[in-house]
């Protein structure tokens, strides 16, 4: 059984009234698929009902993780492998030489948290090199902001309510989207 819906592209071309209009959209019950906008808008992801992002306990588990394997490489290639002579003290236990290795162990928390993170973000938002851009209009990377919702039946209310809203311009997309129920 499949549901269909309409892809409705609302355009606005100011940020105040794109977040008045985010906000009762939100009130009507009507759901946001996706919001375009040529710049970050303050306070958009909190009146779009976004939760908080955990890319912070991710960025932290990833320093923790090149934290440990720093360690794991330094004590075992200057401790256990080939151990040196600094500063004319030869000690051959990890916490007693620890402080020569700081320098590796910021350097190797920083670059695993760093690069671990990208390629994170890119699998969690599915950017590919070979991916082709989701933007429905090339005007909302100048001017032009654009609030994008699938419509079941109620096209028409949902046309009249979004030119209440204050938008300039309502598309509705020629294909009907298919869900599978």
């Amino acid at each position: 059984m499949t549901k269909k819906y309409f892809q409705v592209h609302a355009l606005y071309k100011d940020d105040e009234v794109l977040m008045n209009a985010v906000k009762d959209i939100r009130k009507k019950d009507y759901e946001i698929e996706e919001v375009f906008t040529p710049f970050p808008v303050h306070g958009l992801e909190k009146a779009l009902g976004l939760k908080r992002t955990r890319i912070a306990i991710t960025a932290f588990l990833f320093g923790i993780t090149g934290f440990i394997t720093a360690m794991a490489i330094t004590n075992y290639t200057m401790i256990v492998d080939w151990p040196q002579n600094f500063g004319g003290k030869p000690n051959f236990t990890y916490t007693q030489n620890m402080l020569a290795f700081v320098t590796i162990l910021f350097e190797l928390t920083v670059f695993f948290a760093a690069h671990l993170m990208v390629i994170t973000f890119y699998l969690r938002s599915k950017l590919w090199p070979w991916k082709e851009a989701e933007n429905p209009y090339p005007a909302s990377t100048d001017d032009t902001f654009v609030i994008e919702m699938e419509v079941e039946d109620n096209l028409d209310d949902v046309k009249a309510f979004l030119e209440k809203t204050g938008a300039f311009q309502i598309d509705v997309a020629d294909k009907t989207i298919e869900h599978y129920v």
